[in-house]
């Protein structure tokens, strides 16, 4: 059950009414060296791609409040491009958008059925929760069902990107697949790749329960 302050809440992350994708205008040139074909806009700008090249989606955003975050009716069940990239790229809270570390290292939340218990290697595109909204990202997320999965890990280093992969058809440029899984930075299809989701890989974490993150948390402090 969601308290009167978490009715108003909205992670920072969750996408907007109103937050639309960009009109796409893509073309593939070769690159140098090698002549490689490689995905761009007409009118790339710097900030479409993330620090390892590859090209992102582009998203509309609403105004900011007072506070700096995003207005308009939430789509709960959708996360901003950028703001998923932001957050993720930077490891921080996906409530807040503050520094997400904790005396215990990161946190990292999962459906409950996403992944085994007895994995020992986590791929995920949620990013991380300070302790102040641990659980209220728990209860405020759908896919979450206010019993997520906890990780809680000090090795969560960037492996790779969801997203569509394009290439040339019968209309020009258009979408090739979809693929379920995130590739790695290092694929050769990343060159004509267009990103939605920033992925880390999560290692040498503890599996653990939102009570015992709690009392975890107040005795670190």
């Amino acid at each position: 059950m969601r308290t009167s302050t978490e009715t108003s809440l909205v992670p920072y992350v969750t996408l907007r009414a109103g937050e639309e994708g960009a009109p796409v205008n893509l073309v593939i040139t070769p690159e140098w060296p090698g002549n490689w074909p490689r995905l761009r806009y007409i009118d790339e700008e710097r900030d479409d791609r993330d620090v390892r090249g590859v090209l992102w989606a582009r998203c509309s955003h609403t105004r900011r409040d007072e506070r700096g975050m995003p207005t308009g009716t939430p789509r709960w069940k959708l996360m901003h491009p950028s703001r998923q990239r932001k957050t993720m790229q930077e490891l921080r809270c996906q409530v807040c958008v503050k520094p997400a570390r904790t005396p215990l290292g990161f946190v990292f939340l999962a459906g409950p059925t996403d992944y085994e218990r007895d994995a020992t290697s986590i791929i995920t595109g949620q990013p991380p929760v300070c302790p102040k909204h641990a659980r209220a990202a728990a209860r405020l997320c759908p896919h979450l069902d206010d019993r997520p999965m906890v990780f809680i890990t000090r090795s969560a280093p960037l492996y790779g990107v969801h997203g569509t992969l394009y290439g040339y058809g019968e209309d020009g440029i258009q979408v090739v697949a979809t693929p379920d899984q995130p590739l790695p930075y290092g694929h050769v299809n990343l060159r004509t790749f267009r990103a939605s989701q920033l992925v880390r890989r999560l290692q040498s974490f503890r599996l653990v329960d939102l009570d015992e993150l709690v009392e975890e948390l107040v005795a670190a402090t």
